[in-house]
């Protein structure tokens, strides 16, 4: 019996595109490398932004790691500000949401120093700052995805007329 599943090729890049929108089915014609390919080209760039901002603001092992939490909480509104705008605003190619997305701000944001930094922040004595930190990030990386979003909704709406969802 024949596999019922489409080719790899033919899947949506993305998980919450509806197939079955006229308009989201552009992604049907991204190649997966072509798609792997752009993510890495801009997760070098994000993580080489990354880079900087520490290079311009570094933090001490044992201290508060305020460059990454700062760096995280930026990424997060910008992902918010990109989202509105590529779903509501503009119709954008099909690369650039995995490019910039995927990409740059996950390359750019980094969960996994924000890990790395509770766990150095325990390991040298401070649990309590710790414990704030892993907190304090998550809730800030939401708000800032739920603020970016609705500035962005607000200023089209402003300056456009229409309302976006």
């Amino acid at each position: 019996m024949a596999d019922p599943r489409p080719p790899l090729f033919e899947e949506p890049v993305d998980s919450d595109v509806d197939l079955h929108v006229p308009g989201q089915r552009a992604e049907l014609s991204t190649h997966p490398a072509t798609v792997l390919a752009v993510i890495a080209v801009g997760g070098a760039i994000g993580a080489c932004a990354r880079y900087g901002a520490a290079l311009l603001w570094p933090t001490a092992t044992d201290a508060f790691p305020w460059t990454t939490f700062g760096v995280n909480a930026v990424g997060c509104a910008v992902i918010g500000v990109f989202m509105v705008l590529i779903t509501d605003v503009w119709t954008a190619h099909p690369l650039v949401r995995p490019f910039f997305g995927t990409g740059v701000l996950g390359g750019f944001t980094t969960f996994s120093t924000y890990a790395s930094d509770v766990r150095g922040l325990v390991d040298h004595g401070h649990p309590r700052p710790a414990l704030g930190y892993l907190a304090l990030t998550a809730a800030v990386a939401l708000a800032a995805v739920w603020a970016g979003a609705n500035a962005t909704r607000r200023v089209v709406a402003a300056t456009t007329g229409r309302e976006v969802r």
